[in-house]
């Protein structure tokens, strides 16, 4: 599952995948390298709200209280606020407002995805909400949409990109 995270004016992106075994979790921080994680599930144990955990060679006891996007993480006799969305989330956010996540010269992914169809190409004049890209996340196919009346600059993207959340796809001349 993919997640981003605001954690005190910074940002994060986190996916999670189950096996059998272990957890693989991956977590990028906003201009650093991705880390990548295996947590046994052998060494992870569920206690009412908390969890606790070994991780490098250190035990971890992790309670999370949390409603809707906010969450207070409380280890180790501290916590941490954390603004957490899930890919339906994201999704969801992506949509608002005609599908536009981005600013007024471009327009960006909401979340991780595929592409399945282009239909703008360099030189378009485009009205407000045209659809421009049409992009498959969570099994669904969504419309992405221009913002406002634009002229296409520039196409990032082809059909059967896979794209991460907040890559460029459209950028709009000035």
């Amino acid at each position: 599952m993919y997640f981003e995270a605001k954690m005190r004016d910074q940002s994060y992106k986190l996916e999670v995948f189950e096996t059998e075994t272990h957890w693989r979790v991956s977590i990028e921080e906003q201009g650093k390298a991705k880390e990548q994680h295996n947590i046994p599930k052998a060494d992870y144990q569920r206690m009412d709200d908390a969890v606790c955990f070994l991780f490098n060679n250190n035990s971890y006891m992790v309670d999370v209280v949390g409603a809707g996007t906010k969450y207070s993480v409380y280890t180790r006799g501290s916590f941490r606020e954390i603004t957490l969305f899930n890919d339906e989330l994201l999704l969801h956010e992506s949509l608002k407002g005609g599908g536009v996540l981005g600013s007024a010269s471009q327009i960006a992914a909401g979340m991780p995805g595929k592409i399945v169809k282009v239909i703008v190409k360099k030189g378009d004049k485009v009205s407000a909400n045209q659809v421009m890209i049409v992009m498959e996340a969570m099994k669904m196919e969504n419309d992405i949409k221009a913002p406002h009346e634009v002229t296409v600059k520039e196409v990032k993207v082809k059909e059967g990109d896979s794209v991460e959340s907040g890559a460029v796809l459209v950028i709009f001349e000035k």
